[in-house]
């Protein structure tokens, strides 16, 4: 337990499972308050009190939504995703176009929101949560590869912008960590190629990494803490793996 950040509010989108709740409660457990934004609204209730924040239940693909969201936070982390999996000639641009207003447009659209009360304050930490398809490509990841290699610019942007006035801006970029999503896919691999979950788990998601270990939620959390602690005050405009070494084979 830390008081890093007392009296600051943070704002963590998907904040109802997986690395978004982690984040829930290592930002609470830093001192801050937080408003946890899902689509599932029964969960992010739950999420919520457990830490004794503000639950918004919202779709982040409507602009609308963004907008009824409050704006004045002093942490913003970017979290919320979804993947789709497929050939590019087979890939549907409906699905295409959610993934990046999802991952892009509403990160956006949070960002903008949030940096007027930032920079009045003269302080601000915006983490957006990348990932290491920010960073290197995958196959059949068309949009979700697109997405996030957008948001790694868009967080370089905020962090130029921001820096006189106190705002930082980072990205987080894990490799494969133990969330519902990655359940999901470790499933439909060992479907598709006949083994068990373990090998998939070995030699397909980490064939890469140089750690054979699914990484865990609160340790990504535990980053995203750190970069909104005063002690990261200096580090903008970086896109920090975390990662067993996948990024560096």
């Amino acid at each position: 337990m830390t008081s890093d950040l007392d009296g600051r509010t943070a704002l963590v989108t998907g904040g109802a499972g997986g690395i978004g709740l982690a984040c829930v409660h290592a930002l609470a457990a830093a001192g801050a308050k937080v408003h946890v934004v899902d689509l599932d609204g029964e969960k992010a209730e739950a999420a919520a009190g457990a830490v004794g924040g503000w639950a918004h239940a919202a779709d982040l693909t409507d602009p609308a939504a963004v907008d009824g969201l409050p704006a004045e936070v002093d942490i913003l982390v970017n979290n919320a995703g979804i993947q789709h999996v497929a050939p590019l000639e087979d890939f549907p641009p409906e699905r295409f176009t959610r993934i990046q207003a999802l991952m892009v447009t509403a990160p956006f659209l949070l960002i903008r929101r949030a940096l007027p009360g930032m920079y009045a304050r003269g302080w601000g930490r915006i983490v957006n949560m990348s990932s290491v398809h920010g960073l290197r490509a995958s196959p059949f990841k068309a949009a979700y590869v697109a997405a996030k290699h957008g948001l790694e610019g868009l967080s370089k942007v905020a962090a130029l912008e921001g820096a006189e006035h106190g705002v930082t801006s980072n990205c987080v970029s894990p490799g494969y960590v133990r969330t519902p999503l990655v359940d999901g896919q470790i499933d439909a691999q060992a479907a598709e190629h006949g083994i068990p979950r373990a090998d998939v788990v070995a030699e397909v998601l980490l064939k890469r990494a140089a750690i054979k270990k699914l990484i865990e939620p609160g340790d990504v959390a535990s980053l995203v803490t750190w970069l909104c602690s005063p002690h990261a005050g200096h580090v903008t405009g970086a896109s920090i793996p975390l990662d067993g070494g996948w990024t560096a084979a």
